[in-house]
């Protein structure tokens, strides 16, 4: 006798892992550029002319002084130079600071709601019209 193999089937309930996406809306700030003007410091070479002091030595010759016990007073007109000042007014710009409003953009869903059209067809029976000519026969006496 031979043994023939058989095959047998049988079935296994498996479990299989789901993968669930959840999306999450996240806000990203605006980011704005300025540009900012940036000083720029640079060295300069500036001759500044030296002043020289040359000194001469000029001898001078002793003069005797005598004292006369007399007071003698006078008067004399001096001439001051006035000065006179000439004001100028000169406008300075003010600067404003203006409140610009911020536009916030909102994205909201709203249901609409849709109206469906049914057509029902209804059979309306129409009577039809014919014309028939109607013939009249007139005897005329021939003469």
């Amino acid at each position: 006798q031979r043994h023939v193999p058989m095959i047998t089937v049988v079935q296994h309930t498996v479990e299989v892992p789901q993968v669930e996406y959840v999306d999450e809306v996240v806000q990203v700030p605006v980011q704005k550029q300025v540009h900012v003007p940036m000083v720029q410091t640079q060295q300069r070479h500036v001759e500044v002319p030296q002043v020289e002091y040359l000194d001469q030595e000029v001898e001078v010759p002793v003069t005797k002084h005598r004292h006369v016990p007399q007071i003698e007073v006078r008067q004399q007109t001096v001439e001051v130079p006035q000065v006179e000042y000439i004001d100028k007014v000169q406008e300075i710009p003010v600067q404003k600071q203006v409140h610009v409003p911020m536009i916030t953009v909102f994205q909201r869903q709203v249901e609409i709601p849709q109206i469906e059209y049914v057509d029902h067809h209804v059979h309306i029976p129409v009577q039809k019209h014919r014309h028939v000519p109607v013939v009249n026969k007139i005897q005329k006496p021939v003469e």
